[in-house]
Parts: C-alpha cells; sequence; structure tokens
C-alpha cells in the first residue's frame, strides 16, 4: 500500500531563490543541502539530474514531511500549473488561509483561488496560490466537525497532506492507485476552478476526479484534465520542471517494475533507507520508502 506522503520534489531554475521566498513567507526552514547522488539520479532514470544543487525544506510546524528542490537543466522546458499531466499540486496545512493569503504579495506568490469555505463542509477553508516557479500550492485550514478522516494543522504553516496529479484518463489513475490496496473514494465531476481557468474554460466546467486514502489524514487526489493538457517535457535521462516526484512510505505491487535500482533517498530522519521509484500513467514519479 501507499503510506503517507514523505517528501515533494519541486524541480526549479534556482532552488536557493525558492528556498528564500518559502522561508520568507512560509516560515519554512532549511534543514539539509548538497547535490542529487548519482545513485540517486539513476534510481529516479534522470541520471542527468547528478551533482545538480538539492535543498530540502521544513514546515515551521516541524513535521517530517518535506520539500526537495532540485536544480534545472538550463534548457529544461518550463510546466505550467495545472496545465501538464503529471504531479501539479501540493496541499499544505495551515491554521489560517486568509492570514496566507494576505502575505502573498503577488509576485513571490500569487493568489489564483481567494479564501473559501467548502459549501458542504463550512469547517473546511482553503485557498488557491502560486508560488515562486510557477508551482500551484493549495493551503487548507480542516477544522472540527467534519465527520471527514482528514488531519489539521499543528502550527501556522504544517505539512503536505494532499498531493494532485493530473493525467487525461481518470479511469487509467484509478486503475494504477488502486492497484496498491489502498481505498478509493468514487470518482465524483465538479467545478473546479482553478483548472477551469488554466485552460480558459467557463467556470461552472465539470471535472472528473477522486481520491486515494494514504492513512494518517493523507490523501491522493487524481484529477482528469481537459484535452487542452499536454504530458510534460523534460529533457533526455532529467527530471522535468515543477512537481516531479512526490515520495511515499509504502511498497508498490509486485508487477509494477521500479525505474531503477534502489537508491538511499537522502531525507531527513531517512538518509541511508534505500527506495525505489515508479512511473504512475500521467508521467508522475512515486518514490517508495518502505517502512525500516
Amino acid at each position: 500500500m501507499l503510506g503517507p506522503v514523505r517528501a515533494v520534489t519541486l524541480v526549479v531554475r534556482d532552488p536557493h531563490a525558492v528556498a528564500a521566498a518559502y522561508a520568507s513567507v512560509l516560515e519554512y526552514r532549511l534543514v539539509a543541502r548538497g547535490t542529487v547522488s548519482a545513485p540517486l539520479a539513476a534510481a529516479w532514470a534522470a541520471p542527468a539530474a547528478a551533482g545538480r544543487d538539492c535543498l530540502v525544506l521544513g514546515p515551521r510546524s516541524g513535521e517530517p514531511v518535506w520539500l526537495r528542490l532540485v536544480a534545472a537543466a538550463a534548457h529544461a522546458p518550463s510546466a505550467p500549473a495545472l496545465r501538464t499531466h503529471g504531479w501539479n499540486a501540493n496541499e499544505i496545512l495551515v491554521e489560517d488561509p486568509d492570514a496566507i493569503a494576505a502575505r502573498c504579495d503577488g509576485v513571490l506568490f500569487r493568489v489564483i483561488g481567494a479564501p473559501a469555505s467548502l459549501t458542504r463542509f463550512p469547517m473546511i477553508r482553503a485557498m488557491q496560490a502560486l508560488g515562486p516557479a510557477g508551482e500551484c500550492l493549495y493551503f487548507t485550514r480542516v477544522g472540527p466537525g467534519s465527520g471527514l478522516d482528514l488531519a489539521s494543522a499543528r502550527g501556522f504553516v504544517d505539512r503536505t497532506f494532499i498531493v494532485v496529479v493530473g493525467g487525461a484518463d481518470l479511469a487509467a489513475l484509478l486503475a494504477f492507485y488502486g492497484s496498491f490496496g489502498n481505498e478509493l473514494d468514487p470518482p465524483v465531476r465538479t467545478p473546479v476552478r482553478v483548472i477551469s481557468s488554466a485552460h480558459g474554460l467557463p467556470a461552472d466546467t465539470l471535472h472528473g476526479h477522486a481520491l486515494v486514502k494514504l492513512g494518517a489524514g493523507t490523501l491522493v487526489e487524481l484529477d482528469e484534465y481537459p484535452p487542452s493538457a499536454r504530458p510534460r517535457a523534460a529533457p533526455e535521462g532529467d527530471l522535468p520542471c515543477g512537481y516531479a516526484i512526490v515520495t511515499f512510505g509504502g511498497r508498490a505491487p509486485a508487477h509494477l517494475p521500479p525505474l531503477g535500482p534502489a537508491a538511499p533517498c537522502a531525507l531527513p530522519g531517512a538518509e541511508h533507507q534505500p527506495a525505489l521509484t515508479y512511473l504512475g500513467p500521467a508521467g508522475e514519479r512515486l518514490e517508495l520508502l518502505e517502512a525500516a
């Protein structure tokens, strides 16, 4: 099964500038720095990434769920948020989405969805923004009384609790993630304003999506993207820009081949623990770190 998210890897032009932005606006802290090792790059099937700068950030809450920033190749194509297949959004627990929105300056972080309470669950309030590398972030407060098995924030800015993958075929995503044995919420079709806006569609356009339950109040959200979305391009033997990898606890089904040999994931608290990386149906990489 897939376990909770351990890290989100974001490939950017300038990891140091992105780290500074996360520190100033979201109060993230730098917990590790170095370069991508050759064995780790091989495990990702991205040997060209070896030797690149790599920074690991942690949230103010101290929860051990990391944001790993990896330097992109100078000629790597950009990945416009919500317009290419693969990992597309990082949803982070916060105490006060309105306070986060007030910190967004329109330059380093730009609000694309103002804070709003969910119609069915008014105790859940969320907003959406684009970060300093154009990445999509959701900031969510989960209040008491929702009746949903969701984590809640333990500090001003807490950990990632939902990651979002977008692809052309929701059935293929469901089949892939269902093969891990996790519980799935059945697919539904609802308006998702930020997806519609990214593709120039009317705000009330319906988009298919489903949920994969990871335990500990965390999820993978599966989104079906419009035909205008495209596969994410990457240089040969390299990682794509944007959210390239999500690291989970857990184990893959026996029939699923890894992209490369196991390698130490080099994340804080698991520096020497080997992980295997797999490719999902939307081109997303999953790095699986089995429990010691």
